[in-house]
């Protein structure tokens, strides 16, 4: 159900359940959280994508069986927790999407840190027609990148967006050509593990933070991560480097 492959510091994720458009069930879902809460060491970033037609058609339904209200509350809970396990881990990750990024399948892409969308991608919020709510964190999480209108729109109305509107939306921050989404994530990734390690920490852990304190308490924690991050050794090296011309100018 679920592969994975390391390739220099970079560790790839693949889900592999193409007849069933990789769609969801405890299982895999157990199996992301093994693997996002165990990577190794040496690893600078990861990629999550699908094999076959589609990233992920969402929640697994034949798989689906009569929970009562405490069971169901435990089994958002999990979802919760390996969500979690993607925003929060060691380790920045990017979702590469295409065809369908639905329902459970936007909630796994949305914990990502970023999404790369090829042009077949399309999402989808189908629990709005199926009489119940969001589960897996979508709720907390697609507000912040495409508002709480559209992601209301897409539940009430069942409103499909392309992946040009989800683009234009915030949903992705890459667009690409048809099976050209791994080779754009694999770019970025070597981008993103070149970084400095404190860096990559304070945009997984204190930013999401900051976006959710109130100004005052933003700002002190944005002073003491600047004052952390800047007194670091790695940080003097790579200031030297770009006051001697070693480093790569912006412009």
């Amino acid at each position: 159900m679920l592969q994975t492959e390391i390739k220099d510091e970079l560790l790839f994720v693949k889900i592999n359940r193409p007849k069933k458009r990789n769609a969801i069930n405890d299982e895999l879902l157990l199996s992301i959280e093994a693997v996002f809460s165990t990577i190794p060491a040496g690893i600078k970033c990861a990629i999550i994508y699908g094999e076959g037609s589609h990233f992920s058609a969402g929640l697994d339904l034949s798989a689906l069986r009569e929970r009562n209200i405490v069971e169901g509350l435990h089994h958002s809970r999990m979802w919760h927790r390996v969500m979690e396990r993607i925003q929060f881990g060691t380790v920045p990750v990017i979702a590469v999407l295409h065809g369908a990024c639905v329902g459970g399948g936007l909630e796994i892409a949305a914990s990502c840190h970023i999404r790369v969308a090829e042009k077949s991608t399309f999402y989808a919020l189908p629990e709005g027609q199926r009489g119940i709510f969001v589960g897996g964190g979508a709720s907390v999480r697609l507000p912040k990148l495409i508002g709480m209108a559209r992601m209301t729109d897409m539940m009430l109305t069942g409103r499909v967006l392309t992946a040009e509107e989800g683009f234009t939306y915030g949903l992705s921050q890459y667009l690409t050509e048809e099976r050209k989404g791994l080779e754009k994530a694999v770019e970025l990734a070597k981008k993103i593990a070149s970084n400095a390690e404190i860096t990559n920490y304070a945009l997984m852990h204190i930013l999401p933070k900051i976006v959710d304190s109130g100004q005052t308490e933003g700002l002190m924690m944005e002073s003491l991560i600047a004052a952390i991050s800047s007194a670091s050794p790695e940080a003097q090296r790579r200031l030297q480097d770009f006051l001697e011309g070693r480093a790569q100018k912006v412009i």
